[in-house]
């Protein structure tokens, strides 16, 4: 099957509207804003497309000492009171924006429909913080909660490691750490993560620019965030280049048709596979980067949802 030589011609017409509509809006391209501005405009507007806010029994703040003694902010969400797995969760941004608050809504999506825990790790960004302080803090978190997921309340034999975008970076570097660790988890929860040391793929070239997540944005962010082209090589930015997944946790890949992050992604998973660790692979058509966050608008976002739920669900009652 061949693919259309306009790859705006591969958008659902949902996706194309949104697309349109944030066309009009003509809001400054985030690449040209300074970091703290970027954060500004992305915690603005990650609300306007989300679904309604679901209510859930507990939502705590706290925080916990990372490895050099900072305070490091999580929020717990459940749905109710009882011993729960737990899903600790990395938001996207690439290392420079996003928040707890801007992922608040998928937190508790995920809680609610998986019913299990959700801790959501406000890691530290860049350019204040460079790599690999992101990659340390999201370690740090997931090395507390195995001690700790019982001071909560929480299963701490039930583990799962998740995130979007660079969060789901961090979630895949967290599950080859912890093989190394011998720390078990039950499942890596992956939504389009950056895996590749190097952004010269097919669909980084197609989907470069019109697709919420451009090239520019890209190199914007890795500007921010690395401190060297050497950086770039390490398996905790590019899990990709890990040696050896074999034993890494079972994982559950959801990708977007339309996003330069997909052969990537595609790649990790085949990466995966090839190393005997069990994959589910979700790729949902005619969707780009961010879709998970527009489940107001676009129905395959609140099928990812469920899907992930699903997913966590299965490894949770094993």
């Amino acid at each position: 099957m061949t693919r259309p030589a306009d790859p705006s011609d591969l958008l659902t017409p949902a996706m194309r509207d949104v697309l349109v509509r944030m066309a009009r809006a003509a809001r400054p391209a985030m690449h040209t804003l300074s970091p703290l501005q970027a954060r500004a405009a992305y915690e603005a507007g990650a609300g306007i497309l989300e679904i309604p806010s679901p209510l859930l029994a507990r939502v705590e703040d706290f925080t916990i000492a990372a490895r050099d003694g900072y305070a490091l902010p999580l929020r717990l969400y459940a749905p109710s009171h009882e011993a729960l797995p737990v899903l600790l969760y990395f938001h996207g941004g690439g290392f420079t924006i996003g928040s707890i608050a801007s992922h608040d809504i998928l937190c508790r999506q995920l809680s609610q429909l998986a019913g299990c825990a959700v801790i959501s790790v406000d890691y530290r960004l860049a350019p204040e913080h460079k790599f690999p302080t992101a990659a340390n803090d999201a370690w740090d978190a997931l090395a507390w909660l195995s001690f700790h997921a019982d001071d909560k309340g929480l299963d701490c034999t039930r583990l799962a490691v998740g995130g979007d975008s660079a969060g789901g970076t961090l979630a895949a570097a967290c599950a080859i750490q912890a093989r190394d660790m011998a720390l078990p988890l039950e499942l890596q929860l992956l939504i389009y993560p950056g895996c590749a040391a190097q952004q010269d793929s097919a669909s980084h070239r197609r989907f470069a620019q019109g697709f919420v997540l451009e090239a520019a944005h890209i190199e914007f962010f890795f500007n921010q965030y690395l401190r060297s082209p050497a950086d770039r090589e390490d398996r905790r930015f590019a899990p990709l280049n890990a040696p050896d997944v074999e034993g890494v946790a079972p994982a559950w890949v959801g990708l977007a048709e339309c996003d330069p992050l997909v052969d990537e992604g595609v790649a990790y998973a085949d990466k995966l596979r090839a190393a005997g660790v069990t994959v589910d692979l979700e790729i949902y058509r005619g969707v780009t980067h961010e879709f998970i966050k527009m489940g107001r608008i676009i129905v395959e976002a609140r099928q990812a949802h469920a899907h992930a739920a699903h997913a966590l669900r299965n490894a949770f009652a094993k």
